[in-house]
């Protein structure tokens, strides 16, 4: 009994002390000052582990229809490109302004591939990333749309810039289209 009225006090002051910094307001929110690396390391542990929880049941169609990859191109370009770039370009005033910094998409990814891959990237684009500026499309996209924005996002680290220009352009009987 003695034991389990010693772990609640130390649940209850380590709870007030945590509460106490959270109420603080002692930690610096800014973009523009970084996390502690233990900080960073829950954060970018629970959103990868996260992802992969949430993505592990999607079933990825087909993605080699040429249409897809202008389609998904087009809204790449449109919505995308100023966080995660165009081929050529290693940074731009938005991607420098968040923290944390978007991953620039034309490079290869190293950590995944294949079937993982895409499925995390369909969920990320549907969803979004809390408190990342990375908005949740599925909410003004269909999936088929999104599934044209991961087929394109699987051929962009190979495009060159002028490829890419080519890929990503719009008809102007499309441009402000609604899906």
């Amino acid at each position: 009994m003695q034991l389990l009225k010693s772990i609640l006090i130390v649940l209850v002051v380590v709870g007030a002390a945590g509460l106490g910094f959270i109420y603080s307001g002692v930690y610096p929110i800014g973009a523009d000052d970084h996390h502690t690396r233990v900080v960073h390391w829950a954060l970018e542990t629970l959103r990868e582990q996260s992802i992969a929880r949430s993505s592990r049941d999607i079933q990825v169609p087909p993605l080699d229809d040429p249409g897809l990859l202008l389609s998904g191109g087009a809204d790449y370009n449109e919505m995308c490109a100023r966080c995660h770039l165009k081929p050529g370009k290693s940074e731009s005033d938005f991607s420098l302004g968040l923290y944390p910094s978007p991953p620039n998409l034309t490079v290869a990814d190293e950590d995944g591939n294949g079937d993982d891959l895409a499925a995390e990237r369909f969920w990320i684009i549907k969803h979004g990333i809390k408190a990342s500026g990375m908005p949740a499309w599925g909410a003004t996209h269909s999936d088929e749309r999104i599934w044209a924005m991961v087929a394109f996002l699987s051929r962009l680290p190979d495009m060159t810039p002028l490829q890419y220009q080519i890929v990503t352009a719009r008809p102007e009987a499309d441009a402000g289209h609604a899906h």
